[in-house]
């Protein structure tokens, strides 16, 4: 069965991001963890997103996989690709938002595509090539301290020029204002001119559909998960989406209930702390894991115990930038990383091994350190929590029931999202 979009995302939460979108637009949609093994079964699925973990590895590698994720995608028929990164376009000046992007445009044979992180729903939006969260600038929004990284320049078009060899355009919101069609007839100018890339101002939903009415045809969109948001109706303008009743339905929950943190967001630390107000938890601290098992332990301990009691518990290692500064000044940045994402995926195997069956996961490495260590391949999207976060099933082998999982990116959700996901499950 041939799907329509075929999205390739940077990020495990992100990935789940845009196929939560696409959900809620009406399409059924299946997240793949890497790409798959040939044989994957596809019944009544409109869109599969694949999950790659491609933000932050080198660019080499980024490119290597996203290309085997394309091959397999246009593979299944895909009519548009969309590669997915995160809407505060986080990458450096090496990438690996800029090169992906252009491997991409090489082989679909693509003059141009255009950049659209905004998801003003989330606070996301892009003026005058200018990306803001909320009402700060990305480089005074918090972003500036990111671990991996840090975003201290909020002008995309400067950002993806240090990137790219394809010059980079921007198209402003005077001539979004002026409807889908008048939107592609300026892209087709730009290229023209040899612009390859196209930075989209996008101040409101209304943007993100003239966008979309713009770029329905092109062989690929890049941007954040707004775009997928837009995008369905287009599909079904043309007659390649029919109308399907409950694109989310998810089998009934069952199991405890744990919450796993590894994202030192402003977001999650908020959330972390409207969390341990209401319900019991433990923090991980990289040096005493990197110090050998005894940490690790009396972590697994405490969460089996107040599992037992009924939950739901939450394990972190979210920590302000002080703290996170000082343990990577001390065990180096890599490695401070690696120890806490070891240890979160550890806990997820032994304790979904002994009945959990309600996960939520913060933080895009987190989370793919998780689904990696629980042997996940494929995610079926449920509904939404909060914007950009679905509930998620994914089937496992030794047990009857599905594990519900919520993955969580780090900036997105509430105060109170981690106690009131398991409320909006059940």
């Amino acid at each position: 069965m041939a799907i329509v979009l075929g999205a390739i995302a940077d990020d495990f939460t992100g990935a789940t991001d845009l196929a939560n979108n696409l959900v809620r637009s009406g399409m059924r949609c299946v997240q793949v963890i890497g790409v798959p093994a040939e044989g994957l079964a596809l019944d009544d699925v409109d869109a599969v997103v694949v999950a790659l973990k491609s933000r932050s590895c080198p660019v080499a590698e980024a490119v290597e996989d996203s290309l085997a994720a394309l091959d397999w995608l246009q593979g299944q028929g895909a009519r548009q690709i969309f590669f997915k990164y995160c809407s505060t376009f986080d990458s450096t000046d090496a990438g690996n938002i800029g090169p992906v992007a252009e491997a991409l445009m090489d082989r679909l044979g693509a003059a141009q595509t255009v950049m659209v992180p905004a998801f003003p729903i989330n606070g996301r939006t892009v003026y005058q090539g200018h990306l803001f969260v909320g009402d700060r600038l990305l480089n005074e929004s918090g972003m500036q301290h990111h671990p991996l990284n840090p975003m201290h320049d909020a002008d995309l078009v400067r950002v993806l020029s240090r990137q790219v060899m394809r010059p980079v355009g921007l198209a402003a919101r005077p001539m979004l204002a002026q409807g889908g069609e008048a939107t592609r007839r300026h892209l087709a100018a730009l290229c023209e001119q040899g612009i390859g890339h196209v930075i989209c101002d996008t101040l409101d939903e209304r943007d993100l559909e003239v966008i979309a009415e713009a770029v329905v045809d092109q062989p690929l969109v890049t941007g954040g998960s707004g775009l997928g948001q837009a995008l369905p109706a287009q599909y079904r303008r043309r007659g390649w989406l029919a109308e399907v009743a409950e694109p989310g339905r998810l089998a009934p929950a069952a199991g405890g209930a744990l919450v796993l943190s590894g994202s030192c967001s402003r977001a999650t630390l908020g959330q972390v702390a409207h969390f341990l107000e209401r319900h019991p938890g433990i923090a991980l601290d990289p040096l005493a894991l990197a110090e050998g098992e005894a940490h690790f332990q009396t972590a697994l301990a405490f969460a089996r115990e107040r599992l037992a009691g009924g939950g739901p518990v939450l394990v972190y290692a979210s920590a302000d930038p002080q703290r996170v500064q000082a343990a990577q000044a001390a065990l180096g940045t890599e490695r401070a990383g690696q120890l806490v994402e070891a240890a979160l995926g550890r806990l997820a195997k032994a304790m979904v091994e002994e009945g959990v069956g309600r996960l939520v996961v913060a933080g895009g490495e987190t989370s793919g350190a998780v689904v990696s260590a629980l042997g996940i391949r494929t995610l079926r999207i449920g509904e939404q929590i909060d914007p950009g976060v679905p509930w998620t099933q994914a089937p496992l082998a030794d047990r009857e029931a599905p594990l519900s999982l919520a993955l969580k990116s780090g900036n997105f959700g509430g105060p109170d999202f981690f106690t009131r996901a398991f409320e909006v499950l059940s």
